[in-house]
């Protein structure tokens, strides 16, 4: 399931597999429409339709783990100005190692929060995956999928926000922070072969991805009082 939020396309009314969340009791305002191991389950899209084959239509993994047809997963892409971006030490596993790979302790210290926001930005992207080479797309590897026909990275949602994951929480803070985001606030069918495409693709680089060829852990909905107050959301049509 997603971590990020986004009314109508990946909240708490939409559906999978193995069923969704409710929205935090602290999040229970009117809204409005507007223009296997153990893990924290995350929101779901609204696209599954158990009546419909491609959603249920088992498919044989051959890289990825874990994963399931008619779920909802969350991609995320680092971006980084302090990293090895444009190397072969590009991605690496964990990802803080690829962001900040150029930098030693000494010199992260004395980072300003500033600093940090304008050289590490992440690119959210959600996708219910399906059983149905129609929807197959051959490189998630290296970033956000735009595709203006496809409606894919157009309604993008911009903020400063801060490394995600079930370690963190509205208790537990991250201490890589601020980190700029942006956040696809749509939801888009993608085949199983395109995820198995892009944990192939990990498999290929210097470092050992081992540990992202499967799902991990959502983030909780950042609590209204800990959210930037700098959102923007920029139509890219």
């Amino acid at each position: 399931g997603s971590e990020h939020y986004s009314y109508g396309q990946f909240d708490e009314n939409g559906d999978g597999p193995h069923g969704n969340i409710p929205r935090p009791e602290w999040a229970a305002r009117t809204l409005t429409e507007d223009k296997h191991e153990e893990l924290q389950a995350g929101f779901r899209c609204h696209h599954y339709n158990a009546a419909d084959p491609k959603f249920t239509t088992t498919y044989d993994w051959k890289h990825c783990k874990g994963m399931d047809i008619g779920e909802t997963y969350e991609v995320h892409w680092p971006h980084s100005a302090s990293g090895a971006c444009g190397t072969v030490n590009q991605y690496q596993t964990p990802h803080y190692d690829g962001i900040f790979c150029k930098l030693d302790m000494d010199t992260f210290s004395t980072l300003a929060a500033q600093d940090i926001a304008n050289a590490i930005g992440v690119q959210s992207q959600v996708f219910t995956v399906v059983n149905d080479e129609s929807y197959f797309y051959p490189d998630m590897m290296r970033g956000m999928i735009v595709d203006e026909k496809m409606g894919m990275g157009q309604d993008v949602a911009f903020y400063t926000g801060s490394t995600t994951g079930d370690t963190r929480s509205n208790e537990v803070c991250s201490m890589y922070t601020p980190i700029t985001w942006q956040v696809d606030r749509k939801c888009h069918l993608i085949s199983a072969s395109s995820f198995d495409k892009l944990c192939y693709d990990m498999k290929l680089q210097r470092d050992d991805m081992s540990n992202d060829l499967h799902p991990h852990g959502s983030r909780e909905l950042v609590s209204d009082d800990l959210v930037a107050n700098n959102q923007a959301r920029k139509d890219l049509r």
